[in-house]
């Protein structure tokens, strides 16, 4: 969703200022996107003890299409299941939830509104208006303990930014925006394939989406925590490019270990290990290092760093209540209409990512596909895996992996019989693509620098 500060974009749900919802009355509208806005709201009739200013998001439940409404329930049901279920200090709190009931106003009648507590603005805001703010540290550990908070009541947020981190009036921070979270089902929760690149760690950016979305685990979290600590205490993000797209090259350059992390050179010290173990390129080594474990050592570092924030002039000249607006701005809604951005309309072998080696159930790059950016010792258990080869053999392959004029080295493919690569069925050269026959079901796969032995 992208900020806005005019009226509602058109085909959006237009809800006029001074229309009530409840006992609220609708103010400035704070934020938009694909399938709803957010507006500042107060209470119409004050009463003790019940806040007087809110946020309400407005959710065109009502009036979109069949698939779009499939998905923007699921997006709306996420958030709630988890806001009801989960009560935790620095997570933002959800109030009610209401469904418009207007026949006269066929464009609101049927919307969702999920009435939510109003805060100061986001860490978003105060990067763009001071880079690498005295207060980092102290937000940081905020961040930190509603992770913490969060994986302890097993839920992954799953989409943790700047903009999904809330200032509030009293100097603390909160998380927010909840519509990727998902609860844990042992060691995995299935989220939406959604998400923002630069926060999500290289195992899950050519990641297989299943029909119940991509597995995601609290380490990716923890990936996303180490790239919003570097931003926060050093103004820029840790991988280098110009662009979301050179950065999600960098990204598979250093999962595959071509290149080594490099911290900014400015990076206080007492946050360099912290950072280096937050942003290990595999789930395996970052998985030790839990959300809980982190806090303690975030805290370490941020001690006689933390002074608390407090709403500076950029925040007061607006004199509105941000929310979940700036918390929703880049990630609650603009990915509905392109669930997979880099593949959307593509077809056959045009699905496959650059940088990823791609198994199809069909010839010619059709019916399901597994793909990878790394190596995969056992694609049915394994960290990523491949739910229909243990049933059955591929049919086609692409090698879709490195150009070669950038240097790299691992750019073949081979793939096994066996999670041990003990029985080799085949090789696949950077670049080809080919149809395979035979019943032999590949389980795992490796890169290497050529096919030829």
């Amino acid at each position: 969703m992208t900020a806005r500060r005019g009226g509602p974009p058109e085909g959006l749900v237009p809800v006029p200022a001074g229309y009530r919802i409840g006992p609220w009355t609708v103010g400035r509208l704070l934020g938009s996107g694909a399938f709803g806005c957010v507006f500042a709201a107060r209470r119409a009739v004050p009463e003790a003890g019940v806040p007087t200013r809110a946020a309400l998001k407005v959710l065109a439940t009502g009036t979109r299409t069949p698939r779009q409404l499939t998905h923007l329930r699921e997006l709306a049901e996420r958030e709630t299941a988890l806001l009801r279920r989960v009560r935790a200090p620095r997570l933002i709190r959800l109030y009610e939830v209401r469904t418009v009931d207007d026949p006269d106003r066929p464009e609101l009648d049927g919307a969702t509104v999920l009435v939510l507590e109003a805060a100061e603005g986001s860490l978003d805001d105060l990067l763009a208006a001071d880079p690498v703010p005295r207060g980092g540290p102290a937000l940081l550990a905020h961040v930190c303990e509603g992770l913490d908070q969060l994986h302890r009541a097993g839920w992954v947020h799953g989409d943790l930014k700047p903009g999904n981190v809330l200032l509030m009036p009293d100097g603390t921070a909160r998380l927010a925006d909840f519509n990727m979270a998902a609860e844990l089902e042992g060691t995995h929760a299935y989220a939406p394939a959604f998400g923002t690149a630069d926060y999500t760690p290289p195992d899950l950016l050519w990641c297989e989406i299943g029909e119940r979305g991509r597995k995601i685990r609290p380490s990716a979290d923890i990936w996303a925590f180490g790239v919003l600590a570097h931003l926060v205490l050093t103004g820029t993000l840790p991988l280098p490019g110009g662009t979301p797209a050179a950065r999600r090259d960098a990204a598979m350059r250093y999962a595959r270990g071509e290149e080594g992390l490099r911290l900014a050179p400015d990076l206080p010290e007492a946050w360099r290990a912290v950072l280096t173990d937050c942003l290990a390129r595999r789930h395996e080594d970052r998985a030790p290092h839990t959300a809980g474990s982190l806090l303690r050592r975030v805290e370490a570092a941020a001690a006689g760093r933390r002074a608390p924030w407090r709403p500076g002039p950029f925040l007061r000249r607006r004199r509105r209540p941000l929310a979940v607006a700036a918390a929703l701005a880049a990630g609650l809604l603009a990915g509905l209409l392109a669930a997979l951005p880099s593949t959307a309309g593509a077809s056959g072998y045009d699905r496959c990512r650059r940088g990823a080696v791609c198994f199809f159930t069909e010839a010619d790059g059709q019916g399901e596909i597994c793909a990878w950016v790394d190596a995969d010792t056992d694609w049915s258990e394994g960290e990523t895996g491949c739910p229909w080869a243990a049933q059955r053999a591929p049919r086609s392959v692409f090698n879709n992996g490195q150009d070669l004029s950038e240097g790299a080295t691992q750019v073949d493919v081979r793939y096994f019989a066996d999670p041990d690569q003990r029985t080799l069925l085949g090789c696949v050269k950077n670049g080809r693509r080919r149809n395979l026959s035979g019943e032999e079901r590949p389980q795992s796969h490796l890169w290497l620098r050529s096919c030829t032995p």
